[in-house]
């Protein structure tokens, strides 16, 4: 994506689109980085000449290089089923409470510090003299300097969200190296220049700037929310759905450890209080299993049908893995008692449902476990297209929903870049900005939260 940023100027255009497709291996479900990386050099070839160049990905992943700086295989797929059983092993050495007090994040069995752990005994590992995060080992083929981004770093669960550096004692106690990972980068900060052999194969007349942004794809989408104030809570949409706070302090009660929030780091030292929600990735599985059907027509299909007659966890780590999604729906909605969709159409109203009732719940605990009340909810990422779906939030929620951006996550970024070269001012002038450019949609709740109450109660008390 190329952004041009002025005074009264936010503009993206896609300079280049490529697929990632993960490939499932002997060993596992590994990220084929190098197409990931010849891909990048495609877009920025495509692009042209640009003033600067920063790079978001998804979290938790990682390439592990050796001593000559050279990738040790493919990196490993949070998908992969390597953690199952891992956590298990990490509590005996740091209990899950004190594991929560020490980093604030969540229990996911793909964090960073479960992965660390399965692989623990391996040959791979053992070689291993450097980790770099996704978007840090695609910066370092680019600039050949290294770093770890600080917003990314706080989703290993190896980070103190209290100072914004590493948890030594953490690390110490369940054997990892942190010095394998490189000095710690903030948004903003100067990642290196374009290898001159990148400007060669890509065309472009150096030097062109690398900066560090918010390259956890969620930081930077949280940075692109416009919003006017600081009452406001927010929806990263896409395959996950992250739903949650701006605040200015992690909150590391047991409260809110066993209600699965988690506390990542932002831009400026801001914390994203939030809660990780299964997303979309239930209608991409289902919409796979069904031969890619016409989206629109299935969502008109699931408009007609039957509002909360049967709702799943969105959260529930049944859902995680890929494959046979319409099935694993139907058995969820029959072991909880209620009525099983059949159509497309039902299940996607199952889904999409089901991702409004957990919009609405983590957006309720979270103001209530941060004592932070908010007057509006803020959708933005790929998920602003799903009409239905922010609607639906709204419903769910009982408050106004300000959809828009749909690609937060690229305006985040060139944000933070602008801001590093001058171009725009503090969080506040950014969003400013946003508002002003960006075309948003805002949503008004239909009726009262009774169903909603009763739909939730159904998957509390089963």
């Amino acid at each position: 994506m190329v952004g041009r940023v002025g005074p009264d100027t936010l503009e993206l255009t896609e300079a280049h689109r490529f697929a990632n497709r993960p490939v499932r291996l002997p060993e596992g479900l590994r990220w084929d980085v190098l197409s990931l990386y010849a891909g990048v050099l495609d877009g920025l070839r495509a692009a042209g000449g640009v003033d600067s160049v920063g790079i978001d990905s998804w979290a938790v992943d990682y390439g592990l290089l050796d001593a000559d700086g050279t990738l040790l295989g493919n990196p490993v797929h949070y998908r992969d089923a390597r953690t199952e059983g891992v956590a298990e092993k990490v509590w005996a050495s740091v209990p899950a409470a004190e594991l929560y007090a020490a980093t604030g994040l969540q229990y996911a069995p793909f964090n960073t510090l479960y992965q660390l752990t399965a692989a623990a005994s391996t040959a791979q590992l053992a070689q291993a003299r450097r980790l770099l995060l996704i978007p840090d080992l695609l910066t370092y083929w680019l600039t050949g300097e290294q770093g770890t981004e600080l917003t990314n770093a706080s989703t290993t669960q190896l980070i103190d969200p209290r100072t914004g550096d590493w948890s030594y004692e953490v690390a110490a106690r369940l054997g990892i190296d942190l010095e394998l990972f490189p000095p710690l980068r903030r948004p903003g900060d100067p990642a290196g220049l374009l290898r001159p052999q990148v400007l060669q194969e890509t065309g472009l007349t150096g030097p062109v700037p690398v900066t560090t942004v918010g390259s956890h794809d969620t930081a930077s989408a949280v940075a692109a929310v416009p919003a006017t104030g600081e009452r406001f809570a927010y929806i990263c949409t896409g395959t996950w759905s992250l739903a949650g706070l701006e605040l200015t302090a992690p909150v590391l009660t047991e409260e809110s450890r066993a209600a699965n929030f988690t506390n990542e780091l932002g831009l400026d030292g801001t914390v994203r209080y939030l809660r990780n929600i299964m997303g979309l990735w239930l209608l991409q599985e289902c919409m796979r299993a069904w031969d890619q059907p016409d989206l629109a027509d299935l969502l008109r299909d699931a408009a007609a049908a039957p509002a909360l007659r049967s709702v799943v966890d969105a959260g529930d780590a049944v859902f995680l893995a890929p494959g046979q999604m319409p099935e694993r729906i139907a058995e969820a909605c029959r072991a909880s008692g209620q009525p099983v969709p059949g159509t497309p159409g039902e299940i996607t109203r199952c889904i999409l449902d089901s991702l409004a009732l957990a919009h609405r719940r983590a957006v309720e605990d979270a103001q209530r476990l941060a004592g932070h009340a908010v007057d509006v909810v803020h959708i933005v990422g790929g998920g602003t297209r799903n009409t239905l779906l922010c609607q639906l939030t709204a419903d769910a929620c009982g408050l106004p929903v300000v959809v828009g951006p749909t690609e937060a996550a690229a305006l985040g970024n060139v944000l933070v870049q602008a801001r590093a070269h001058g171009l725009v001012g503090d969080r506040a002038e950014m969003r400013r900005l946003l508002a002003r450019t960006q075309p948003l949609t805002r949503y008004e709740p239909r009726g009262d939260t009774g169903s909603w109450r009763e739909a939730q109660a159904r998957l509390t008390t089963r």
